[in-house]
């Protein structure tokens, strides 16, 4: 089903302004950009420069205008993390949108083991995959033809960060304050220990807090709430950086670890048009049935729960709601005595187009 442009999604409206682009540190890093000046703002520019990575059809930086709705796609991708140098799969995948008359941001999770048809940079279908082999298949362009595929939705920008870097910006600006919802020791981040309430925490600390959920009673679903609590914790603290030697540590951390299809004058257009007079952010996610596809254990989400998280994400950019009509949704009708309230890792069976198993 073909996605609706930009310029088709609402009637033209008085202009409103909303929430400050708030992506990362890049709204902190304009914000101070006009205290330090020039040499500031040089460093900013060079930093975003360097990190601009274009998606066919995807450059818009001529049409934002701060009247409509944008949505960016999130990636934090695993690569570089922990020691590892290869591409890797996109740990985190997050639906952000900003939309002016609603006067907020949302914030979508989508797990990393979805059940997905995965397509490639092209746009060509390679299969049925844990969504998070998108990224390793084709880097962010397959990660948001295959998001655009699942939810029925347009994504206008991306921005994908390794893990390694999230550390280094989180150090940069000085750490970020959470909640810890319970006590944990998790040896797969270093033997690290949480203790349950308030808590500042470092890079090191941080990573290892957004990355945990074999000891969280939620699995992954409780590390996406808590991935999206860092992120949120990150625009707090960089908003509060007073010294500039800071944003030169941000700036480098930038241009080797993260990627978007922003060109500067994008930032600052951003910056300008969508500004901090409305600061609400509503989290939510899509949530599956735990399953086993072969050997694989899987999230399958219900065609329910894919229409729901469609409905408002397409909301949110101004766009009618569509009845979806996808893999997914076909997959599901066809697995007629797949129990979706059991949660004991039940078999899900793939079919072909003539209804075979394969």
């Amino acid at each position: 089903m073909a996605l609706e442009p930009r310029s088709k999604r609402r009637a033209p409206r008085p202009p409103h302004r909303i929430l400050k682009f708030f992506l990362l540190i890049l709204t902190g890093a304009l914000f101070f950009a006009g205290t330090y000046g020039y040499h500031v703002y040089s460093q900013l520019k060079n930093a975003v420069d360097k990190t601009y990575e274009p998606l066919d059809g995807h450059t818009l930086h001529s049409d934002i205008t701060g009247d409509d709705p944008i949505s960016f796609l999130l990636l934090g991708t695993d690569t570089g993390a922990f020691g590892r140098k290869d591409r890797g799969n996109s740990d985190t995948m997050i639906v952000v949108t900003i939309s002016p008359d609603k006067k907020r941001t949302t914030m979508t999770s989508i797990p990393r083991d979805t059940m997905a048809q995965i397509y490639d940079e092209n746009g060509k279908a390679t299969g049925i995959q844990k969504i998070n082999a998108a990224y390793n298949i084709g880097n962010s362009k397959a990660a948001v033809k295959t998001v655009e595929k699942l939810l029925n939705i347009p994504i206008d920008y991306y921005v994908t960060i390794n893990m390694a870097g999230l550390e280094k910006i989180v150090n940069a600006v000085g750490g970020v304050d959470v909640n810890v919802p319970f006590s944990w020791t998790d040896s797969n981040t270093g033997g690290q220990h949480f203790k349950k309430g308030p808590a500042h925490l470092n890079g090191s600390r941080a990573l290892a807090y957004a990355r945990m959920r074999y000891e969280d009673p939620e699995g992954d679903y409780g590390r996406q709430k808590r991935q999206q609590e860092v992120i949120e914790s990150i625009v707090k603290s960089a908003l509060s950086v007073k010294t500039l030697g800071n944003y030169q540590e941000v700036f480098d951390s930038m241009s080797n670890s993260l990627r978007m299809n922003l060109t500067f004058d994008d930032v600052l257009t951003i910056a300008e048009k969508y500004n901090a007079d409305a600061k609400t952010i509503k989290s939510s996610q899509l949530k599956g049935v735990g399953a086993y596809i072969g050997d694989g254990a899987y999230e399958i989400p219900s065609t329910e729960a894919l229409q729901k998280v469609s409905d408002k994400i397409r909301t949110e950019m101004g766009l009618e709601k569509e009845t979806l009509d996808n893999v997914n949704t076909q997959q599901n009708a066809k697995n007629i005595n797949f129990d979706w309230e059991s949660g004991n890792n039940p078999t899900y069976t793939i079919f072909d187009d003539e209804g075979a198993e394969n």
